[in-house]
């Protein structure tokens, strides 16, 4: 399953990345778009801008070429020739507004206002109005024509040169909303020459851009990742377009990775539920098989219990160990049935359990093997216990150590008090387990011995940790010098 599923999300990530990858290279290709009409419209921007300065100059050409001609046909000894030449200059006058007006202020004459049938009327007002414009747009020419007399020239830009501004100045603002919005979604900033000032921005954090520490880094950063744009534009003077790739660009960039994630994590959580349901199975088996064996040991358990009873009545003398026996066959098949279902716990002394199975054990196994039992003196070592089911445990711990011993040696048995858990050390004298075991150990199946079938301690953690709620592990272990094994149980009562 592991492995179909390796294939299966290697094929996928192979597709999603090419997929991916022709994504990038498109919206890549979008921002380089994007940039090159950019610079295009700001060349034509520039360029506008310099031919309307063009046109500007050579207005003011004409009207200071205009004034000229006014006063040279205000100088009598001028040569007749040049006179002709001068009145075809203002005669060829047909687009620039001009009036020319007295020192004080009254209108000789005007040409090319907006309105002609008001100046051919010589609507004073209307007259005194396009001087007072005229005036704040641009300083009249002065014009001297004999002594103490003088007459002013006023003019306004032409009404095709107006006309041309309003859409330089469409162009300018379009250009900067084109900037500014982009189809692409390119984070964009606009900054004044010394690229310190933010004069515009698009699709960047509008908030945060105020803050100079955070302007700076993202400036720096779209510098690294591209050259800025110079721009000119008019009354603005050289500006810079900074611009980076988009965000969708980077997010179909970190796409396959986080694909790559989601598949690992549905792996691992196949894998768990697999394991899951494998050892939800053997679990199943366990429980069957315990149950079993206790129905298969009550038949011969209860006929041997009514042969006990039988001899009994006869006065037939048993030795007090068959007796024992036959109660030992007793508490394992109510072990066994209690598998699989959930003890009942009641408070019983710790120190009781122990004692009475190391005594059973100790009369079963080689006089070589020595027990010692140690508590504090009025330790209160009460705790919440399923007597057979307990000391089931320590029977097993009990057993492993005397064949770690190969049947020599010594177990002692600590029982301390901590808060409210009931601590129990079991430390014996024989092999010891490796440091890289300690958890192994615990594991179905994990045994040392040629015909063990690795239960023994599985069945003890199931017994201390899922059934009474409590804790069995490796304390300390050194190789041929001994292990100890610590159970901490719940207190039946508070200290």
């Amino acid at each position: 399953m592991i492995i179909g599923a390796f294939l299966i999300a290697g094929a996928s990530l192979f597709y999603t990345n090419n997929l991916v990858q022709k994504l990038e290279k498109d919206e890549r290709n979008k921002v380089k778009l994007w940039a090159e009409a950019i610079q295009k419209k700001a060349r034509l921007v520039k360029y506008a801008n310099n031919l309307f300065s063009q046109i500007d100059t050579d207005q003011s050409q004409k009207v200071q070429l205009w004034a000229k001609a006014e006063r040279k046909i205000a100088d009598i000894n001028a040569p007749l020739g040049d006179l002709s030449f001068l009145l075809e200059v203002i005669k060829n006058n047909r687009t620039v507004p001009v009036i020319l007006a007295d020192d004080k202020g009254n209108t000789l004459s005007a040409l090319n206002l907006p309105d002609s049938q008001k100046a051919k009327k010589r609507d004073t007002a209307y007259l005194n109005s396009q001087i007072k414009m005229m005036r704040e747009l641009h300083t009249p020419i002065e014009i001297n024509i004999g002594k103490n007399k003088k007459e002013y020239l006023y003019y306004s830009d032409s009404k095709l040169f107006t006309e041309l501004t309003l859409v330089l100045n469409d162009l300018v603002r379009s250009f900067i909303k084109d900037v500014q919005s982009n189809a692409s979604s390119v984070p964009v900033i606009l900054t004044d020459s010394t690229e310190t000032k933010v004069i515009s921005s698009g699709n960047v954090d509008t908030l945060r851009i105020k803050d100079s520490v955070y302007r700076n880094a993202v400036i720096a950063d779209m510098r690294q990742s591209n050259l800025p744009i110079e721009i000119e534009l008019p009354d603005e003077g050289k500006q810079f377009i900074f611009y980076e790739e988009s965000s969708l660009s980077k997010q179909l960039r970190y796409y396959p990775y986080f694909e790559l994630g989601i598949i690992a994590l549905f792996i691992m959580l196949g894998y768990f539920l697999f394991n899951s349901s494998r050892k939800s199975e053997q679990n199943r088996i366990w429980v069957g098989l315990a149950k079993e064996t206790a129905h298969q040991l009550g038949t011969p358990l209860t006929s041997l219990m009514a042969w006990v009873e039988y001899f009994k009545s006869k006065n037939i003398e048993l030795t007090d160990e068959m007796e024992k026996d036959v109660k030992r066959l007793e508490t394992i098949t109510s072990r066994f049935s209690k598998i699989g279902s959930t003890p009942q716990l009641e408070p019983y002394d710790v120190m009781d359990e122990l004692k009475e199975t190391k005594d059973y054990i100790r009369t079963r196994s080689s006089e070589k093997v020595k027990f010692t039992l140690q508590v504090t003196p009025n330790t209160d070592t009460v705790a919440l216990l399923n007597p057979p089911l307990f000391s089931w445990v320590i029977e097993n711990l009990f057993r492993n150590a005397i064949d770690a011993m190969s049947g020599e040696g010594a177990i002692s048995i600590e029982v301390l008090r901590q808060a409210n858990t009931i601590i129990i050390d079991i430390t014996d004298t024989g092999k010891g387990v490796p440091k890289g075991k300690f958890k192994t150990v615990f594991e179905p199946g994990y045994t040392t011995k040629s015909r063990g079938w690795g239960l023994g301690l599985s069945l003890c953690k199931r017994i201390i940790e899922d059934y009474h709620g409590g804790k069995i592990l490796v304390k300390n272990s050194e190789i041929n010098k001994g292990t100890t094994f610590r159970i901490v149980l719940k207190a039946a009562t508070n200290s």
